[in-house]
């Protein structure tokens, strides 16, 4: 038994076909299937079962499948390890990011980590919280940026930045004369949400229900961008709720249309999560601290609160 053989069994697991398996493990086909078999001779058991479409894997191959990630992730550990000791900060890092945060957190920290680790290799993938949950799960991702807490067993969550909500209310809008406004000034009805799937529309919502002012929850303006439920409200076809950060880059004019909520204002907790059993330990630190430094100073700069988050926000 060897790791390169439990590597070709995680492959297939995760492909369900031999030859996409060994296209992304760059090897031939008759490789990849020969170690695999080889494996299952050795240990007397099919893995899988080969006459399915796509390939299914068997009862006792669960098993096996279970076990071989951890032995491959304990395994790369010892590099890691390694890496640790020499100082040394550099090589592939796969990072997912929730949508929600993506378009503001990625132009504020990428050109400085990059600069300041440049033999780091980052890859970045724009993912829901499910399949990030999913992915490092699996091990696809090496960390995930997402909104807290998710309080998931085998992951770790370590907050970046808390980001204050605000409101956007456009001229003629009954709270457009308002000064700081509180939660329950808040109707659901007239509100424009993003569509399902995002952690931050399920934030708005909670936030709603807490003050007894969600009458209809039938809604019929949904959008997966905060840039086209900005352009709706423009239209006078209601208010929405932004993450601070995505107002930093509104106009002069729609800057005006901002309202802050009194003290403390409604906010979302921001964190790096990774598997319990983390690797490129290294890394992930030099990312948090790198992370946490620009946003807290941009939030710093322009004289925002950084508050206690509201929960699954």
């Amino acid at each position: 038994m060897t790791i390169t053989q439990l590597q070709y069994v995680l492959a297939v697991a995760e492909h369900r076909n031999f030859t996409l398996a060994a296209e992304k493990s760059f090897v031939t086909q008759p490789t990849l299937s020969m170690q695999v078999q080889k494996l299952e001779d050795e240990l007397d058991v099919l893995i899988f079962d080969r006459s399915t479409k796509p390939i299914s894997i068997t009862e006792a191959g669960q098993k096996i499948v279970d076990q071989a990630r951890n032995i491959v992730h304990e395994a790369a550990r010892i590099r890691d390890i390694v890496d640790q000791e020499k100082g040394f900060i550099g090589g592939t890092y796969t990072l997912g990011v929730i949508p929600t945060v993506m378009p503001t957190l990625l132009p504020m920290f990428l050109k400085t980590f990059t600069s300041r680790f440049p033999k780091v290799h980052l890859i970045i993938k724009e993912q829901s919280t499910e399949h990030l949950i999913e992915n490092l799960r699996e091990g696809h991702l090496d960390a995930g940026i997402a909104a807290t807490p998710l309080r998931i067993e085998h992951l770790v969550e370590r907050p970046l930045y808390y980001e204050p909500f605000v409101a956007y209310v456009p001229s003629g809008h009954r709270l457009s004369a308002t000064g700081k406004i509180r939660p329950e000034d808040l109707d659901l009805d007239d509100i424009l949400l993003l569509q399902d799937g995002h952690c931050f529309r399920d934030g708005v919502i909670n936030l709603c229900k807490a003050t007894n002012r969600m009458d209809n929850e039938e809604f019929s303006l949904e959008s997966g961008s905060f840039e086209t439920l900005v352009k709706l409200a423009d239209e006078g076809m209601g208010m929405t709720l932004l993450p601070y950060l995505h107002t930093l880059d509104l106009d002069a004019g729609r800057k005006e249309r901002i309202k802050y909520f009194q003290d403390p204002p409604p906010a979302r907790e921001v964190s790096l999560i990774y598997h319990k059993k983390e690797l490129k330990y290294q890394i992930t630190e030099a990312l948090k601290e790198v992370i946490s430094s620009v946003v807290r100073g941009a939030i710093a700069f322009h004289d925002v609160q950084i508050v206690s988050p509201t929960r699954n926000a």
